[in-house]
């Protein structure tokens, strides 16, 4: 798997580039064909970010992760 740094995941915000991508547990997720995740923003959260300390204060769990494609490692 590919591996990105965090200054490359960052650019990956919607905004920057069209892609919308996270880490999360070291793992960089494709986020791009969510509805949740128009414009690089889901509630309080944006894109482009490790979302590992952030993930106690959802509403739902890790298996989220589980719908979207895993394209990368974070270094």
């Amino acid at each position: 798997m590919k591996t990105y740094t965090r200054q490359q995941l960052a650019l990956r915000n919607g905004q920057d580039k069209p892609e919308i991508w996270v880490a999360y547990k070291g793992t960089i997720y494709d986020l791009t064909s969510s509805k949740l995740w128009k414009k690089g923003m889901h509630y309080e959260h944006w894109a482009g970010q490790d979302l590992t300390d952030e993930l106690a204060d959802a509403p739902h769990t890790e298996k989220v992760f589980e719908k979207f494609l895993a394209i990368g490692q974070l270094t």
